[in-house]
């Protein structure tokens, strides 16, 4: 498997929150997040990450679930799901958790792997995060 990592300033492009009224400070969002990638490995450097998030939170803590897709410049594009916590401590809100690959298109149809991140929320529509794993591409596997 091959190790990488990488990070990502990221805009929500849209960002909808609904309050819940069954217990105090309950919100549901989605959000849709994109922004260009720099990676320690040239295939995802350059890429552009678009992801979307579904959050379930109580006082601005609890999950975020969602799905990926990176676009790479030479039109190859692989996706996958991810998973993390949320937490707010005074002004600062961080999602730390773990994301998967699924699939992809062209040199990453059939990729393999996994990794963690962590995203820092900069305002209420900007954030930063950075993100490490592992892969291996299908094509590696029937070199072997």
């Amino acid at each position: 498997m091959n190790e990488f990592s990488g990070s990502f300033s990221g805009h929500a492009r849209v960002l909808t929150v609904l309050s819940l009224t069954d217990v105090p400070d309950h919100e549901l969002q989605t959000v849709e997040i994109g922004g260009p990638q720099s990676s320690t490995d040239g295939k995802w450097n350059e890429a552009r990450v678009t992801y979307w998030g579904i959050s379930d939170l109580v006082a601005g803590n609890g999950t975020q679930r969602g799905y990926y897709v990176n676009e790479h410049p030479n039109g190859n594009r692989d996706w996958g799901k991810f998973e993390g916590k949320v937490t707010t401590s005074g002004s600062e809100t961080t999602i730390e958790g773990t994301w998967q690959f699924s699939d992809g298109t062209g040199m990453f149809a059939g990729i393999k792997g996994q990794g963690t991140y962590k995203t820092r929320l900069t305002s209420p529509t900007e954030l930063q995060c950075t993100w490490q794993g592992r892969y291996e591409l299908a094509a590696s596997t029937k070199a072997a």
